[in-house]
C-alpha cells in the first residue's frame, strides 16, 4: 500500500515537472503567436511630430513672453552698499599681493577689526517676503500663473481633443501594468501592451523632455521649461528667503581673515633689469614714423 503510494506520487511530481516547460513553451509560442501592432505612417506626419512642434514653440513664446512680463527688482541702498563692500573684500583677497604689506594689513584692519571691523559691527536685519506688505509679490505671481499654467492647460486641453485616441509611439523596453494609467491617457485598452504611449502621454513627455533643447537655444535658466517652474512652484523655491547678508559677512571675514600678504613685487626692480628689453629697436621705429 505505501509502495503503491509512493509510486503515485512519483509520477505526479514528474507529471509537474514536465508540464512546467512544456507550460512555458506553449507561453511563447501564444506571445509569438499574437499578431504585432503597426502604426501608420501618417500618424508620424500628423499626430508625433506636430505635438513636438506645438509643444516646442508654446515654450519659446511662453520664455519670451516671461521677459516682457518680468518686473525689475528694486534694490535699496543698503544691498547695493553691502554688495559692492563684498566685492571689496574679495577683490582685496585675490589682488592684495600687488601693494605693499602695509596698504593690505590697512585694508583688512578697516574689514577684519575685532573690535569696530566692519564685518563685525554691522548685522543686518533679514525681513522675509511678504505678499501682504509687498503688492508687487502678488503681482509676479499672477504673472507667472499667466505664463506657466495657463498654457498648459489650454494646449494640454486642446491636444487631448485633438489627438485623443492615438498611438502615438512604444518605448524601446518592456513595462509593469503599473506604466499604462501614465502612457496611455485617454486609451481605455486593457489589453494594449503597456510600452506603447498615447497622444496625450506624449504631450507630457514632450514638456519634460524638450528641457536639453532650451537650454541649448535659450540658455540656462530659462522660461520656458516647464517642468524646472512646475518643480520650483511645488517645492516653493519661487517664494524662497532673502539671501542672508550676516551669513556673507561671516563668510567672507573668514576668507579675509585666513589671507596672507605675499608681495609679489618685492624682486621687481631686479627681475625687469636683467631681462633684455631691445631698446635699440624701439628707438630706431620712433625716428622712422618721426621722419616719416
Amino acid at each position: 500500500m505505501i509502495t503503491s503510494q509512493l509510486r503515485i506520487s512519483g509520477t505526479l511530481r514528474k507529471d509537474c515537472v514536465q508540464s512546467i516547460p512544456e507550460a512555458e513553451s506553449r507561453r511563447r509560442t501564444l506571445k509569438m503567436s499574437e499578431p504585432e501592432l503597426l502604426l501608420d505612417s501618417n500618424i508620424r506626419l500628423w499626430v508625433v511630430l506636430p505635438i513636438v512642434f506645438i509643444t516646442f514653440f508654446v515654450g519659446m513664446i511662453r520664455h519670451y513672453v516671461s521677459i516682457l512680463l518680468q518686473s525689475d527688482k528694486k534694490l535699496t541702498r543698503e544691498q547695493v552698499s553691502d554688495s559692492q563692500v563684498l566685492i571689496r573684500s574679495r577683490v582685496l583677497r585675490e589682488n592684495g599681493k600687488y601693494i605693499p604689506k602695509q596698504s593690505f594689513l590697512t585694508r583688512k584692519y578697516f574689514f577684519n577689526n575685532p573690535e569696530d571691523g566692519f564685518f563685525k559691527k554691522t548685522k543686518r536685519k533679514v525681513v522675509p517676503p511678504s505678499p501682504m506688505t509687498d503688492p508687487t509679490m502678488l503681482t509676479d505671481m499672477m504673472k507667472g500663473n499667466v505664463t506657466n499654467v495657463l498654457p498648459m492647460i489650454l494646449i494640454g486641453g486642446w491636444i487631448n481633443m485633438t489627438f485623443s485616441g492615438f498611438v502615438t509611439t512604444k518605448v524601446p523596453f518592456p513595462l509593469t501594468l503599473r506604466f499604462k494609467p501614465m502612457l496611455q491617457q485617454g486609451i481605455e485598452l486593457l489589453t494594449l501592451d503597456a510600452s506603447w504611449v498615447s497622444s496625450a502621454s506624449w504631450y507630457f513627455l514632450n514638456v519634460f523632455g524638450l528641457r536639453s533643447i532650451y537650454t541649448l537655444i535659450l540658455g540656462q535658466d530659462n522660461a520656458a521649461d516647464q517642468s524646472r517652474v512646475m518643480q520650483e512652484q511645488m517645492t516653493g523655491a519661487a517664494m524662497a528667503m532673502p539671501a542672508d547678508t550676516n551669513k556673507a559677512f561671516k563668510t567672507e571675514w573668514e576668507a579675509l581673515e585666513l589671507t596672507d600678504h605675499q608681495w609679489a613685487l618685492e624682486n621687481v626692480e631686479e627681475e625687469l633689469m636683467a631681462k633684455d628689453l631691445h631698446f635699440e629697436g624701439i628707438f630706431k621705429e620712433e625716428l622712422r614714423t618721426s621722419i616719416f
